[in-house]
């Protein structure tokens, strides 16, 4: 039961992530409150890896940056999972 609690946490916030990615990616209007409210998610969860790969197109750096954090969730869910199974 744990683990799959564990699993749901790094899914939401992966899912964040993917989101936040989504609404760059389609040029959402960054005024928008839901595009803020997903942006105040999705800055803090994706801890140190904006900016850890220098990119010059912004698309691309949030594509590569926020996936990566994404991928880091769900890979921390994974293992914290098995450990707690």
């Amino acid at each position: 039961m744990a683990g799959r609690v564990v699993l749901a946490i790094g899914g939401l916030f992966a899912l964040i992530e993917a989101l936040y990615i989504l609404l760059i990616l389609f040029g959402a209007n960054p005024v928008n409150s839901f595009f803020s409210f997903v942006k105040s998610l999705a800055e803090p969860l994706a801890l140190f890896f904006p900016g850890l790969i220098p990119i010059d197109n912004y698309d691309v750096a949030v594509l590569v940056n926020y996936g990566l954090a994404g991928l880091f969730w769900l890979l921390v869910a994974g293992v914290v999972a098995r450990i707690v199974f």
